[in-house]
């Protein structure tokens, strides 16, 4: 149960946003608070959405036995969404930046003044839960595992999708200047290629999920 859990969460994880905040937060003039200041709000937005839909989930008691079609039916539905929105980004033509509008988003305006507040906001803001980390919970919530087992795998699973902001945190902390010289290469690469980056991240999780779901519905597996 961890393991695909967790499999589904490094998938949510790769988040091209995610990561270009968190090179700008360690080229600022307070890297270390701003950027643990913004690994905080994804934490929590991160743990609270994923108890949110583990409580749900099990309220419903698609953790039990006799919810077998339910259970399989929710991931299957989960993977349909997730192709679906891989597909609509991939032919879907991205539009041209219009340079009287740049950096003036909601978000924008936020990342381009960092404050420890308002990394905090940001953090938030940007882990509000995807498709694919629910997918990720799910696998949690419909398992029929101890409660010490749950509370484990929902810690691997927030840790994990929040690995774009701790890992370069960490990195930076023991190599600033290799971290910001790779860091703002990345982000370069990450720019061009966010997209394509997301699209396979979309097909990839609604592929596995869709396997799953229709596997454990037509083999009564589970």
């Amino acid at each position: 149960m961890i393991a695909e859990a967790a499999g589904l969460a490094l998938l949510a994880a790769m988040s091209p946003t995610a990561l270009l905040v968190a090179a700008v937060y360690l080229g600022t003039a307070r890297p270390r608070q701003t950027g643990l200041y913004y690994l905080a709000g994804a934490v929590l937005m991160s743990l609270v959405m994923g108890l949110v839909v583990l409580l749900v989930l099990r309220s419903a008691g698609l953790n039990h036995p006799d919810q077998h079609a339910p259970r399989y039916g929710l991931r299957l539905g989960l993977g349909i969404v997730l192709l679906a929105a891989g597909i609509v980004v991939a032919v879907r033509k991205p539009r041209q930046p219009d340079p009287a509008k740049a950096g003036k988003g909601f978000l924008s305006r936020m990342i381009a003044n960092p404050a420890p507040l308002s990394a905090f906001a940001v953090g938030l803001l940007v882990f509000a839960p995807g498709v694919s980390f629910i997918a990720s919970v799910q696998v949690i919530a419909t398992a029929r595992d101890s409660l010490a087992l749950t509370a484990v795998a929902v810690a691997v699973v927030v840790s994990i999708n929040v690995i774009l902001v701790w890992l370069p945190l960490v990195l930076y902390l023991i190599a600033p200047g290799f971290t910001t010289r790779h860091l703002t290469a990345f982000n370069g690469w990450l720019r061009a290629h966010g997209s394509t980056l997301l699209v396979w991240v979309l097909v990839l999780v609604g592929g596995i999920m869709i396997f799953d779901g229709s596997y454990g519905l037509i083999t009564g597996r589970g």
